[in-house]
């Protein structure tokens, strides 16, 4: 068998080279092709074993190897003498071991005995049919199962880093400590112990300490399956303690602060805002946090488009310093341009964009400005999604500054919504309120709004447009019309009324400091009551016209679930009787509201209110129109409307009266979304101008709240004190929103 030939090409100068350099060494290769060889080298040209003899050595394919002795064939010698090794024609079998005989081929297998059916019955047995097999009766063949290897426990130990304020964040993002003690098997704990190594180790370098080291490791033995609990000494084994062990070494600072940028104005913008200094710590949390408020406060002060580049910070092992270098594009200085609205479905155009900004055209562009815009263009709640971003463009001002376009994108929602209102109380019964609105009926933010409430003891029809920021960002415009029938204890009353007002308030997207409403109003109401002059139960007609007046300040921190601040208001009611039945007189109301949070868990709210009408005899006011207390808004553990004085002669249902003061005390513990609420509150209705502070009245109680993204589900149980005839035992409010 021959080879090809560029491969002998090569191996011939090969052996050719090596025979030279060694002549007396031997060559065992294939016969190479003719070529000159080199001057003193022997050259080969017998194959090893001929093509004849490779195809007699190749086993046969029809018929069994037969075992023979080893065939070999004679030694070839090389022109130059070399021996060739010779190659065998079938390879021998190698000898059996010792001790053990070789087996006779010739030996025939042994062949056992047939089964009969005297060995066996079973086989010549008839089977069953197959409709009365039952398979529940199959026999069941159960896997193998190997015991699983007990989880490893272990007590976490960390060295080192309680003393640099650490240590509770390494536990925060420890793997050992999530664990909770336990790992399945040794490798995973290995596994936690090498990633909270370098868990600390990040922490450290992140602190400015570049030469720290951290080992963890496991300070007693790791019991494998199947060993005891028990050592040598029979003393037993108890969890597995493992040590996170920090050096934090010196820690680095910064040798130098350099910030590359182009110049700004004032020319130390940057700089004054980045609080970096030589000496301050290699501090990862100090330098990000330097580092945003160089990217907050450049957008305010005219840089619409600035950039913070990466930064550089070159650490010197030798002095343990580092340089710290910042690149900032700071691009333009620019100044408000125009607003340009886009978007296939606009709630309204850019002259009511202009209307929600707070800023004008060449002003200094300011972020907390844009910001702010978006904010309001948001709380309109017209949209489905809102944005707002500035454009540059090629204009300049006077003074040098670009000019920013704001492009806002609007994607207007649907502008109808239906939202209801459920809630009960004893007294008054089951209340509940249904709102259909149009938020853009006309626009820009015109709404019309559809009304009816559905109660045991009221129901009422009514219907308003609204027009929010009405040329004006935060003022509103509303006139309204609606009917109302009430039918309580204290009163009757079928009320039409004509209502105007205008307002400024807070809604839970936009919550504002300072709120006002005034207006005014015309009805006309048929109602029956006690009269206390006539002693007895009449039914007169009505007609008044009022200007409702109010006046509110929140420092609060949430509008529908406050832990913290205050609140303070006043309104006033100015009336007069346009049928001369009804009495001329003004209704005054103050109140205020604290809430202080004691824990993270526990918010402690109280209420304060004082009402007082002047300029008419309680009998001459309609009883609509009169002061109450009691219920789930004003003193709870009293029915609604239930304080105050009584009517002797008919049922002792109360009556109502001129002044009023109310007293309520919270105590709102929250874990999670449950929240339990125990209360007290204190008020009492007296016939008189101005309240007496006697004769309080208290009811305490507890409550449940619910919380939802839209405020809390209340439900209060509460009962009075010293309750007295005519007064319910128990009663009960059910409502959303907190009772103040």
């Amino acid at each position: 068998m021959r080879l090809a030939a560029p491969a002998l090409m090569a191996f011939t100068w090969l052996a050719g080279q090596a025979t030279a350099q060694t002549p007396a060494q031997p060559v065992t290769e294939a016969r190479t092709a003719p070529t000159p060889p080199a001057t003193g080298a022997p050259v080969i040209d017998t194959p090893i074993i001929s093509d004849d003899d490779f195809e007699k050595a190749l086993p046969s394919l029809s018929a069994p190897a037969q075992t023979s002795p080893a065939q070999t064939s004679p030694a070839q010698t090389s022109p130059a003498g070399t021996p060739q090794p010779t190659v065998p024609a079938t390879a021998a079998p190698p000898p059996p071991p010792s001790g053990v005989s070789e087996p006779d081929p010739s030996a025939q297998p042994t062949e056992l005995p047939p089964l009969t059916p005297a060995d066996d019955p079973a086989l010549t047995a008839a089977l069953p049919p197959l409709d009365s097999f039952n398979p529940d009766a199959a026999p069941v063949i159960l896997s193998e199962t190997r015991q699983a290897a007990p989880a490893i426990r272990y007590d976490l130990h960390v060295d080192g880093l309680a003393a640099l304020g650490l240590e509770n964040r390494f536990k925060d993002l420890s793997a050992l400590q999530s664990g909770k003690g336990e790992a399945a098997n040794a490798a995973m704990l290995r596994a936690r112990l090498t990633e909270d190594e370098q868990t600390a180790l990040r922490l450290l370098k992140g602190e400015g300490y570049y030469d720290a080291v951290v080992v963890a490791r496991i300070e007693s033995p790791i019991l494998q399956p199947g060993e005891s609990l028990q050592d040598a000494t029979g003393r037993t084994q108890g969890r597995a303690q493992v040590r996170v062990s920090a050096r934090a070494g010196e820690r680095y600072t910064l040798s130098s602060v350099t910030v590359k940028a182009d110049p700004t104005e004032p020319p130390t913008l940057i700089t004054d805002n980045l609080p970096l200094k030589v000496g301050d710590p290699v501090d990862a949390t100090l330098i990000k946090s330097a580092e945003a408020n160089v990217a907050l406060v450049l957008p305010q002060q005219g840089y619409p488009f600035a950039e913070l580049g990466l930064r550089d910070v070159l650490i010197d092992p030798q002095t343990r310093t580092g340089d710290y270098t910042l690149p900032v594009t700071t691009g333009p200085r620019a100044r408000f341009g125009a607003i340009r609205s886009e978007g296939q479905r606009q709630a309204f155009g850019d002259d009511h964009v202009r209307v929600l900004s707070r800023f004008d055209s060449g002003d200094l562009y300011d972020s907390r400005q844009m910001d702010d815009l978006r904010q309001a263009l948001s709380a309109t709640g017209l949209f489905a999604s809102v944005a707002v971003e500035p454009v540059l463009t090629e204009q300049k001002n006077p003074d040098g500054t670009a000019v920013v376009d704001l492009k806002i994108t609007q994607n207007a929602g649907r502008p109808r919504t239906l939202a209801g209102d459920i809630g009960f109380s004893t007294g008054q019964g089951l209340r509940t309120e249904l709102n259909w609105t149009h938020r853009n009926f006309r626009p820009p933010e015109g709404a019309l709004i559809a009304s009816v409430i559905a109660g045991t003891q009221e129901q009422g029809l009514g219907v308003s447009f609204r027009r929010s920021n009405a040329k004006r960002r935060d003022r509103t415009f509303q006139y309204g019309a609606a009917f109302n029938n009430q039918a309580y204890d204290s009163y009757e009353a079928q009320t039409i009324s004509l209502s105007v007002n205008v307002s400024r308030v807070s809604t839970p997207l936009w919550q504002k400091r300072w709120t006002w409403s005034y207006g005014a109003e015309v009805l006309a109401t048929r109602e029956t009551g006690f009269s206390k002059r006539r002693n007895a139960n009449v039914q007169d007609d009505y007609f008044y016209a009022s200007v409702p007046l109010k006046l509110n300040y929140d420092r609060s921190d949430n509008l529908l679930n406050p832990v913290r601040g205050w609140r303070a208001g006043v309104q006033s009611t100015p009336t007069v009787s346009l049928n001369g039945g009804g009495g001329n007189f003004i209704a005054n109301v103050a109140s205020a509201t604290l809430y202080r949070q004691v824990s993270p868990k526990v918010v402690l709210a109280t209420r304060a209110q004082v009402a007082s009408i002047a300029g008419a005899e309680t009998s001459k006011i309609a009883p609509s129109r009169r002061l109450y207390a009691g219920g789930g808004g004003s003193v709870r553990g009293f029915g609604y409307q239930e304080l105050g004085p009584r009517d002797p002669a008919n049922n002792n249902n109360p009556i109502g009266g001129r002044s009023s003061v109310e007293l309520a005390f919270e105590a709102r513990y929250r874990t999670g979304n449950i929240g339990i609420v125990p209360f007290v509150d204190v008020g009492q209705v007296y016939d008189k101008e101005f309240p007496q502070f006697s004769d309080l009245r208290f009811g305490v109680g507890i409550g449940a709240r619910y919380y939802t993204n839209f405020g809390p589900i209340r439900i209060d149980i509460a009962t009075p004190i010293s309750r007295r005839d005519g007064e319910s035992p128990v009663s009960l409010y059910v409502g959303i929103g907190q009772a103040f």
